[in-house]
């Protein structure tokens, strides 16, 4: 893995020995000797990742920090601050500025590439994310914001000993509710059908009682669970053991005795990072959503049908399965408008759509095309069997009239066409232009009917 790694120190021996280290591991190097250089270099070269010394003339690296966090386009990117203080309070400080992480001088370089690389890891997901989100995430929220962070955190802790996680839990106090678990198959059972994801996971490890690198691996290889943020807590004396940690993607850990107030602070970085990746995953999610989806109905639009059924059309093809589709019109929608309003004809449109997804299969897929059109699918299904769907439809909506917020409900009945596919030199086109066909017919025929259509050679 490669990198732009921006190195920020006003002695300019540590800068160029933490250049030389990186260089030699192919990592880009750019460098800054003062808080205000670094500003401007993190606005010119977006790094993927700073190392940030805390003391420095003119504005110190906690300022620095601050404001490369409170700035919507450059929040994302990983802060480590790397100063020779070593007391709690000193690390407490960088990580309420919003720094991802702290590194005490002199760096072991074992513990300095483990955590750039799983830093970069983490910024390249945020990326991905901001990239497909709306506005490029122009509308995000800062990771210092008090909206965001005000609700208390979701943690849960796989910790054996009662003594241990009633110290954690009192550390965490009014800022988290924390839920602890003391066998750790049973946590990631937890994790991985709960609903509603933790915000974190910290494992205490204890390798008399459990292999906690084995929970972590099994964390990161689940597919419900290698999102959620894993912290860990490990002797002093295990580094081994917290390098193959951070080397499987544990986004941070403490080492024993736990400090209270660098547990608040480290928990707070980690539940305001995930918070921020999932507004961008909702954002990006919503976005798609849009995308595929009528606004007005919830059903899926156009191009959704088009992509998804010519996929379907040819799976079913080579396969030789039997697949149909209904075109569904409403019939006089325009006397609806004209007498009623557009906001009545939008009102019968949803409820019509209502009643599709009511009356139809969860296999079926229902769509609306534009203004009162809209296709059904049904995989597996023969022309009989889509007869009798199709037919179960028009009764269902016309036996009921619409409750539009007009002085009294009124009536609606549907025209539709079957097509179903035909040998191996059938399309999308050929059978969607099959179900419109009929479709029309049945409005010829007088409407409030179902015709099926023949095959066009």
């Amino acid at each position: 893995m490669t990198a732009r790694v921006l190195v920020v120190d006003d002695i300019i021996a540590n800068v160029r020995l933490l250049e030389a280290k990186l260089s030699a591991e192919y990592f880009e190097v750019i460098t800054a000797m003062n808080g205000l250089d670094a500003l401007d270099a993190v606005q010119k070269s977006k790094p993927d990742i700073i190392l940030l010394d805390v003391m420095m003339p003119g504005i110190d690296g906690i300022e620095v920090c601050k404001r490369i966090k409170g700035n919507v386009d450059t929040q994302h990117i990983p802060v480590v601050m790397v100063t020779a203080l070593d007391q709690p309070e000193d690390r407490v400080r960088g990580l309420e500025a919003g720094a991802d992480d702290f590194l005490t001088k002199p760096v072991n370089d074992i513990a300095l590439f483990c955590r750039i690389k799983s830093l970069v890891r983490l910024k390249m997901l945020t990326d991905e994310l901001r990239v497909r989100s709306p506005g490029n995430d122009g509308n995000a929220r800062s990771f210092l914001d008090d909206r965001m962070n005000s609700k208390r955190g979701d943690v849960l802790l796989v910790d054996r000993h009662p003594s241990s996680a009633e110290r954690i839990i009192a550390s965490l106090g009014d800022r988290c509710q924390v839920t602890v678990m003391t066998d750790p198959v049973e946590a990631l059972e937890k994790v991985a059908t709960r609903e509603r994801p933790y915000e974190l996971v910290i494992v205490s490890f204890d390798q008399d009682q459990f292999d906690g690198l084995r929970l972590c691996s099994q964390l990161r290889s689940g597919d419900s669970t290698r999102q959620a943020p894993l912290m860990i807590i490990v002797n002093p004396d295990e580094q081994q053991i917290l390098l193959r940690a951070l080397d499987m993607g544990v986004n941070d850990y403490l080492m024993r005795p736990v400090d209270r107030q660098e547990i608040m602070a480290r928990t707070a970085t980690q539940v305001r990072r995930w918070r921020y990746t999932e507004q961008l995953r909702n954002s990006v999610k919503a976005s798609i959503e849009m995308a595929i989806t009528d606004s007005l109905t919830g059903l899926y639009n156009r191009r959704y049908l088009e992509t998804h059924l010519t996929h379907m059309i040819d799976h079913y093809v080579n396969r030789g399965k039997v697949l149909s589709v209904l075109a569904v019109d409403v019939d006089y929608f325009k006397a609806i408008n004209d007498t009623h309003g557009h906001d009545a004809g939008d009102k019968v449109l949803q409820e019509l759509a209502q009643r599709l997804r009511d009356h139809t299969r969860s296999i079926d897929l229902c769509c609306r095309i534009g203004g009162e059109e809209f296709i059904v699918v049904l995989p597996n299904t023969d022309t009989m069997t889509a007869e009798k769907i199709a037919e179960r439809l028009r009764r269902a909506i016309a036996a009921k009239s619409f409750i539009i917020g007009t002085p009294a409900p009124v009536p609606v009945t549907i025209s539709a066409g079957i097509a179903t596919l035909s040998g191996l030199d059938d399309s999308l086109e050929k059978l969607l232009k099959r179900a419109d066909s009929a479709m029309y017919q049945a409005k010829r025929e007088g409407r409030n009917r179902i015709v099926k259509a023949g095959l066009v050679a």
